[in-house]
Order: C-alpha cells, then structure tokens, then sequence
C-alpha cells in the first residue's frame, strides 16, 4: 500500500504572511490540525498545528490578526512522497513523534497529507485476516511509540536570595 492511496489531499495549506487568525478560520472549516506552510513556489517552507498557534498565542503578548503563520510555523519538517510504501511513512511517523506528515513530490510541491488517523482507517479493522497490508498490530506498536511518555524540558530562573 502506498502513501498516495491513504493520504487526504489535496491539502489545505497557508503562506508564511497568512495571519494566525486566518489560519485558525482555515484549520476550523477545514476541520484539520495542520497547515503546510507553502512558498510562492508551492513548495513546503514549514508546517503549523494547533498546538503551535495555541503556545505561540499563550506566550506573546500579540492578538492573532497582528502575528503571522511564518513567525511561528516549525522549519524542521519530516515528509514522505505519494509513492512510499506505507509501512515506512508509519515509521517516520512513530520515530519522530508527530502525527502528521506533509506528502511532496521530488521537487517539493504539496501533494496531501498523511495524518495517523489515515493510517488508522486504512488498516485491517474487521477485514479478513491477512487481507491487509496494513495490520492492526503494527498500527498499535506505531501508536505506542508516537505517544511514548516524553518528558518536558523545565527551565527555572534563580531565585535572588
């Protein structure tokens, strides 16, 4: 099974000068937790999830109309390409701990999204047994993984004695 037959696309997706708030209007109507951020190229420059727009608007001091997509959105991205076999797309998955990944063709333009709920509702759940190349085992050993206990980083200031 490939990435390109259990993927949702195309994508919903934003520019980097995309206000928060209209990428939070985006990810509401859409129902989606990721926007790929897109140059003017249509190439993927970073990602941005509800979470990041939920930290970065808890901790600056800036309504969501004044601050942009691109001054929060995560550089550091994990991708796969339609054609992957998707057992390896599960990997990347599971091993970097995100849920989502941007699906780019060889030169980096936007095809979809491949988000663990696909994978989810592609796998053998009430199929005949072996009918599958997707099972259900290896979707809870993915699961396990992705969601392993990851501890926080806490940094404290002195305190002034």
């Amino acid at each position: 099974m490939k990435v390109r037959d259990v993927m949702t696309g195309p994508a919903i997706c934003c520019g980097a000068d995309t206000n928060v708030g209209s990428a939070v209007q985006l990810m509401w109507e859409n129902n989606c937790g990721l926007l790929p951020v897109v140059g003017a190229d249509g190439k993927l420059i970073g990602v941005v999830s509800d979470r990041d727009i939920c930290i970065a608007m808890g901790t600056r001091s800036r309504v969501a109309g004044d601050l942009t997509v691109g001054e929060i959105a995560t550089k550091k991205i994990f991708t796969c390409v339609p054609e992957d076999e998707i057992h390896e797309a599960l990997q990347t998955i599971a091993n970097n701990h995100v849920r989502r990944l941007p699906v780019v063709d060889d030169q980096g333009a936007l095809h979809g999204v491949l988000s663990i709920d696909d994978v989810v509702r592609h796998g053998d759940l009430n199929k005949w047994e072996g009918s599958c190349e997707l099972s259900s085992e290896e979707i809870i050993r993915s699961l396990k993984k992705l969601y392993a206990q990851k501890s926080p980083v806490v940094h404290t200031k002195a305190m002034a004695g």
